[in-house]
């Protein structure tokens, strides 16, 4: 006959066991992960890769995308003209690269409002070197276009 101490000690040990099986889930979640874990991560990582060439990388046309193109255009003027690009007013495709549009930061002042922009025009080819550029405008950073 069984007395209440040994009733204590196997159900301890049913609780002790129980404690170290893993629950079904995770034991699924590890079978899961030994079989095809490895196999699921390198497919994720190919993708991602191949979505990040095709978002950063070279286009068909042989042309370095627009995004890209933008960031190149304020980055290379801004390391010629020691001065700060404040924004990327506009993006054009031409027949050998890009056309972007480059606001400046010139001098800085305060309020901010008062600091002196310039508005560049920059040529790129379709790798994204700079071929050149020029400044279009220079205008007091609160000043607002008077479009007719």
């Amino acid at each position: 006959m069984a007395t209440s101490g040994d009733k204590d000690s196997k159900e301890s040990k049913t609780q002790q066991a129980s404690r170290r099986q893993p629950s079904r889930q995770q034991a699924n979640a590890d079978q899961k992960q030994e079989r095809g874990g490895s196999a699921d991560r390198s497919e994720r990582q190919s993708s991602n890769a191949e979505q990040k060439q095709g978002r950063y990388g070279s286009s068909p046309n042989g042309r370095v995308p627009i995004a890209e193109a933008m960031r190149l255009a304020a980055g290379q003027l801004a390391e010629l003209l020691q001065c700060e690009p404040a924004s990327v007013s506009s993006v054009k495709a031409t027949d050998g690269g890009w056309r972007a549009d480059v606001e400046v930061v010139e001098v800085e002042r305060i309020p901010e409002t008062t600091s002196v922009m310039g508005s560049y025009r920059v040529e790129l080819d379709g790798q994204g070197n700079l071929l050149g550029y020029e400044r279009t405008r220079r205008y007091a950073r609160g000043q607002i276009d008077q479009r007719k």
